[in-house]
């Protein structure tokens, strides 16, 4: 890695300085998320977040060809005792996690859990087809399987029936299209649109639901706990375990701010542009 890490830090100032690429949507987003900060601080936590921008390119290259047990030593899993509890128990459990640290990682959790749990993730394909291919490669060499977004419900459904011990993980903190938007939430200071669909399914099949805790711990180094949220989801309200991962994420982002994925134009929809259903308007 220490010569991908030397690539990286030739690619920043190109990236920053020069491309200036989506800098306009990042200031913008961390200005309006962190109000209390002025604008040096702003602009430290901007650079930083671009420094770490580079390092995840760099190191998604390195997944397409690193080793298991190179890997394991770079992205180190552990799972609490409730995890742990689901897994001997053999209920279906999914995973609430975000663009926050390497995501793309995480998918080496088949790789740390007992023998007898297959992981999954759901997967949307992205516009350009050279970068598809590449990141569908990355998600599934770990042995965990990529489920199409459009047929999730239908695929887990069928995995539910198989009885196989299943963990599966939902990247939830995208903004939803304008039909699918159900809820608004307070995020990062700012009225936000998010998806539902993790709760919904998870009701569905009776899937228990954890979080995943991720931390850098340095340069290449990251640190991912899997902490159990319920083992029930329909104890809970509608939309109390999407507020909850939400606030959980949210408290991740304040810890170490440079480490989410700015560049998303996350807040491009306002919540006046949506029909005015009294659903909408519960915060």
């Amino acid at each position: 890695m220490r010569i991908h890490y030397m690539f990286s830090d030739l690619l920043y100032p190109l990236v920053y300085y020069i491309i200036r690429y989506r800098r306009k949507v990042v200031r913008k987003n961390l200005t309006r998320s962190f109000p209390e900060k002025d604008r040096r601080e702003i602009l430290r936590i901007e650079r930083r977040f671009y420094r770490f921008f580079c390092d995840y390119f760099v190191e998604n290259v390195k997944a397409l060809t690193i080793k298991k047990e190179y890997l394991m030593k770079r992205m180190i899993c552990e799972f609490d005792e409730g995890v742990q509890k689901v897994f001997h128990d053999g209920q279906m459990q999914f995973i609430y996690l975000g663009h926050f640290c390497n995501w793309e990682l995480i998918a080496s959790l088949q790789w740390w859990v007992p023998e007898d749990v297959h992981c999954a993730q759901l997967y949307s394909r992205l516009h350009n087809d050279a970068m598809d291919r590449i990141f569908y490669k990355i998600r599934s060499r770990y042995g965990g399987e990529n489920i199409n977004k459009k047929d999730a419900l239908r695929r887990i459904v069928t995995l539910k029936r198989s009885g196989r011990k299943m963990l599966i993980g939902f990247i939830s903190d995208q903004s939803p299209k304008r039909e699918n938007i159900h809820l608004w939430v307070d995020f990062l200071n700012q009225d936000t649109p998010v998806f539902t669909g993790t709760e919904r399914i998870a009701k569905k099949v009776d899937a228990a639901i954890c979080y995943a805790h991720v931390r850098r711990v340095k340069r290449g180094y990251y640190h991912l706990t899997l902490k159990l949220m319920t083992e029930n989801a329909n104890e809970y309200a509608e939309h109390e375990l999407t507020r909850l991962y939400m606030k959980m994420l949210e408290a991740d982002i304040r810890q170490d701010p440079a480490r989410w994925l700015w560049t998303h134009n996350r807040w491009k929809r306002q919540r006046t542009d949506e029909p005015q259903t009294s659903e909408n308007n519960q915060k």
